[in-house]
């Protein structure tokens, strides 16, 4: 399905919703084609939407990989042997810094969803989320009560979270139900986080941020994560830089792997383990997080 779009800023609508719904159901890709000076919101990026751009050509947003209409689809251009030149150009705003955390958490059969969610946002942007909602513009004013009854009513599983804050934060969270015999919720959230190209995020006060989101309920894991990108949280289909690592929490006490500075979080009876990774500005740390990953996996 081939979706042509000519608005500054592309969000999830309702109608793009229903549309990567229905491709869902029948098997197909939903392409969405774009002016090079249109931008996403964070949503329709974390879709599976295939973004295309048209710019005296066509190229993915997201890769710069140069495409073409073959009559039934846009495919990637065979003789291609570079990205797309306006996928390369330099934006025209200065770029800034996203933090991103990606987290699970395992929910009992009462459990109210929600609240990780709102006390991270709370705690590094100084508010609670303002509403939520399936699509954009979000429908619903913050309310974890509403937001569980929805998810434990419906078939629709991932729900969008939009901060109160001045500071840009959005979270995008996944909800299914436990596989039986264990009852209960899986979430898998990721709260994204913006600044500008002169503010430090808090990479030093993530450990006790997740310390203390973890007080109640701990995290079953969670990944920080450094990106370069626009403060306001839109993507441009241009390249703006690799993502960094910053840290990595699990579930339980870890004495290892040798070389990793960790530290004990959360409370003695469900304890989480914080591992240090990198700084947030160098890609080369990824490799640290393979080979802790690597490590976790074999650790009963």
């Amino acid at each position: 399905m081939v979706v042509l779009n000519d608005r500054p800023v592309v969000p999830l609508s309702p109608a793009i919703s229903q549309a990567l719904a229905e491709c869902e159901r029948t098997d197909r890709t939903f392409q969405l084609v774009t002016p090079a000076t249109s931008r996403l919101t964070l949503p329709l990026r974390a879709s599976k939407a295939q973004w295309l751009v048209h710019d005296d050509g066509y190229y993915e947003g997201l890769t710069g990989r140069p495409m073409h209409w073959n009559g039934t689809a846009f495919v990637p251009l065979p003789e291609a042997r570079d990205y797309a030149p306006t996928y390369t150009t330099p934006p025209a705003d200065p770029i800034g810094s996203q933090l991103v955390l990606t987290f699970q958490v395992r929910h009992a059969p009462e459990g109210v969803l929600g609240a990780h969610t709102e006390k991270l946002m709370r705690l590094i942007t100084g508010d609670p989320p303002k509403g939520w909602g399936t699509t954009e513009p979000l429908q619903h004013r913050w309310a974890p009560e509403d937001l569980t009854a929805h998810i434990s009513s419906t078939a629709t599983s991932r729900v969008i979270t939009i901060g109160a804050s001045s500071r840009p934060a959005m979270a995008t969270s996944d909800f299914s139900p436990l596989v039986s015999p264990a009852a209960g919720m899986a979430e898998m959230t990721t709260l994204t986080i913006g600044y500008t190209d002169d503010e430090d995020p808090p990479i030093t006060q993530l450990p006790s941020f997740i310390d203390l989101v973890s007080a109640d309920h701990p995290l079953t894991a969670l990944l920080a994560q450094l990106i370069p990108g626009r403060p306001d949280l839109t993507t441009e289909p241009r390249w703006t830089g690799s993502s960094a690592p910053i840290g990595l929490a699990s579930a339980g006490a870890y004495t290892g792997p040798p070389g990793f500075s960790r530290k004990r979080l959360g409370p003695p009876d469900a304890p989480i383990t914080w591992f240090h990774l990198g700084d947030g500005y160098s890609p080369e740390y990824w490799q640290r997080h393979q080979d802790l990953l690597t490590h976790l996996r074999r650790t009963p």
